[in-house]
């Protein structure tokens, strides 16, 4: 009877006595590693030097055999406003996809644009299909005075001062074909005497 006293005891004591408090783990470390040790986050994607703009998105069909198919297609402008711009035209299902097309091909076909004092050399006409555009320059202070889909060639390029006038078809295609027509027929003073092989002031 006694042995038993005795072990009833011990059992109530070790009862009694309170448990061993395990560690908490820190709030805001859950995976337990130090800063150091934790793995670097991937850099953000740098910003793309051009700017884009979205002129047009149209649903387009073809008729095939088994009936038709519906597209998209985008036309995309992008430049950086220092004197270059491309223009690009890209199909598919999705409109977000034609656009992401149209801006790849517009990246790949840039071309520079002489500037002077933020508006062209001299005036000129651009041609294309049934839609023709003129473009003279303005002085400081004159704006951009252009429709909607010249104004985004013009803008992008980085042309302060322009007048232009549209003549013809009002296809927005078109008029943004005609303006780059136009902008790339322009010539300073001295690419002209380089091909002439004369001096600037002989001009």
């Amino acid at each position: 009877m006694a042995e038993k006293e005795q072990i009833t005891a011990e059992n109530v004591a070790t009862e009694n006595t309170p448990a061993e408090k395990t560690p908490k783990a820190k709030k805001g470390n859950f995976s337990g590693k130090r800063k150091e040790e934790r793995k670097e986050r991937a850099p953000r994607k740098e910003a793309s030097e051009f700017d884009k703009q979205v002129v047009s998105v149209r649903r387009v069909q073809k008729v095939v055999k088994g009936g038709r198919t519906l597209r998209f297609s985008a036309l995309v402008v992008v430049g950086d406003r220092k004197g270059r711009v491309g223009l690009g035209i890209g199909k598919s299902k999705e409109v977000s996809l034609a656009i992401e097309k149209a801006t790849t091909i517009a990246k790949k076909n840039i071309v520079n644009i002489p500037i002077i004092n933020d508006t062209i050399p001299h005036s000129t006409t651009g041609k294309y299909s049934a839609t023709s555009i003129l473009l003279l320059p303005a002085p400081e202070g004159t704006g951009v005075i252009a429709g909607g889909s010249a104004r985004a060639v013009i803008e992008l390029v980085g042309i302060k001062n322009i007048v232009t006038k549209r003549h013809g078809s009002s296809n927005k295609m078109n008029c943004v074909k005609a303006t780059m027509a136009g902008l790339l027929s322009l010539k300073t003073k001295e690419e002209i005497a380089r091909r002439r092989g004369k001096a600037v002031e002989e001009i």
